[in-house]
């Protein structure tokens, strides 16, 4: 007698609980080595959120911190031991899409300043500029990069007076973001108020020392704007008006220097 007819399912069906419907991962074999299973992948997000920033340095350096477009480009520089305060000065970049950097002569000339003064200064470039990753996001992430960065240096000088100070564009974004981080004294370098695109009239400023310091002849931000701007203001800075001085204060870095030193002499901490 011959062999019985069988399914064509039967030998899956005697060795396996599966129903002759369901997939059947093939065995592996000389020709067909098993595959490793499929690496889980973790959302970028995720990777991010849960890598550490690294440690406040203890000498000038340049470091990449994590911000919330990636890497955010960060320069810290301290004064001298001598006369070294309990103060970080946060400084902010002119417009990206116009050229401005970190490393803006006005920037860094302000930054010099505050250090000549006691202060550990930190400069970053906003996101999509130099070493910073992302792209240019009409101020709102470049706000939540500023906020990295001082939460970061909060976070390891926690009884250090924490000064917000900008040029710009820069200008703009710090004071727009002194609500929230609730600085100890604010610096406005040839803030845009008007004609420029950027939205002053809602900022609401923290009642601390602030100073605005306005080139005369500045052929970017119209300088009347801001003079009008600041006359309507409730509560009005320190304002520093510079006769024949254009918006980079061109042959006027110096003088700029000697006035924002002036000015803010009696708002620095004890040494």
């Amino acid at each position: 007698m011959g062999d019985p007819i069988r399914s064509p399912h039967a030998a899956f069906n005697a060795t396996s609980p599966q129903g002759p419907n369901e997939r059947r991962t093939p065995a592996a074999s000389p020709d067909r080595p098993r595959r490793s299973p499929r690496p889980r992948c973790i959302p970028a997000r995720l990777y991010h959120a849960r890598m550490p920033q690294p440690a406040f340095p203890t000498e000038p350096t340049t470091l990449l911190l994590e911000g919330p477009a990636g890497a955010l480009e960060v320069a810290v520089d301290f004064p001298e031991p001598a006369g070294a305060r309990p103060l970080l000065a946060v400084v902010c970049h002119p417009l990206p899409t116009e050229g401005g950097t970190m490393h803006n002569k006005v920037v860094t000339m302000v930054a010099r300043a505050l250090r000549e003064l006691g202060a550990t200064t930190v400069r970053f470039n906003f996101r999509g500029t130099g070493g910073s990753a992302g792209a240019f996001d009409q101020g709102q992430g470049e706000r939540e990069d500023l906020r990295t960065v001082v939460d970061w240096a909060r976070a390891a000088r926690p009884d250090d007076a924490l000064w917000l100070a900008g040029f710009s564009f820069g200008a703009y974004v710090s004071l727009s973001s002194a609500a929230q981080l609730q600085p100890d004294a604010i610096i406005s370098i040839a803030p845009p108020a008007a004609g420029r695109g950027w939205e002053f009239g809602q900022i609401e400023v923290p009642d601390v020392p602030w100073l605005v310091i306005q080139g005369d002849a500045d052929e970017i931000v119209d300088p009347q704007s801001v003079y009008d701007w600041i006359d309507a203001l409730p509560r009005k800075p320190q304002l520093v008006r510079m006769h024949d001085t254009s918006h980079f204060f061109h042959r006027k870095l110096i003088d700029l220097r000697g006035a924002l030193q002036h000015e803010v002499k009696a708002w620095l901490p004890p040494a």
